[in-house]
């Protein structure tokens, strides 16, 4: 059975190009919400993972090498394909907790903050280290959204904001933001 043809007229592709000088190329479509899109936020924490900070091959620094991932809210998954490419190869168990949690653009959806904040608590371990990116919105009920985040995650974990200068320089934005978050 032959494999179904793409029509490659509903999608564009979007190139992230790493450091190291080879590129991450994703298909996303023209038209279409969640799921499809290549989102800046996902952008900026792609590009932050590759920070001196978690990885200077240089300096003998990676972070990602031999480590745990899990994405959530992985739409498209380029935060996480660049993960991938960074370090760890064996993802067969997923037990102990993780060493991170990267998350790009979740913090939108009413009625998902709850779920993800319980998913937060039974997914990190007291090591885990949460790397949140997202896009701060302004308009409509998304500054309560945000709050009530907030206000839920605040119970279990704490969080720090990530500065500008500890982002990447090319790839930031005042209103997208980095959290790191742990548990309590």
């Amino acid at each position: 059975m032959a494999a179904p043809e793409i029509d490659n007229s509903k999608y564009f592709v979007r190139e992230i190009e790493k450091n190291d000088g080879c590129v991450l190329r994703m298909k996303q479509c023209y038209i279409g919400d969640v799921g499809c899109v290549v989102w800046d936020a996902a952008i900026v924490l792609a590009k932050y993972l590759e920070t001196k900070t978690f990885y200077d091959p240089s300096a003998g620094v990676n972070m990602w090498c031999g480590r745990t991932v899990v994405e959530l809210g992985a739409g498209t998954g380029v935060v996480g394909l660049m993960a991938a490419t960074l370090g760890g190869e064996d993802v067969s168990e997923l037990l102990p907790p993780p060493h991170y949690i990267i998350m790009a653009d979740c913090i939108y959806y009413e009625q998902s903050i709850g779920p993800l904040v319980e998913t937060l608590k039974q997914l990190s371990g007291p090591e885990t280290s949460i790397i949140c990116c997202y896009e701060q919105r302004t308009e409509g009920v998304n500054p309560e959204v945000e709050n009530k985040f907030f206000e839920l995650l605040q119970r279990n974990f704490t969080r720090e904001t990530i500065p500008s200068d500890k982002q990447d320089p090319e790839f930031s934005s005042p209103d997208i933001h980095i959290l790191h978050i742990r548990r309590k």
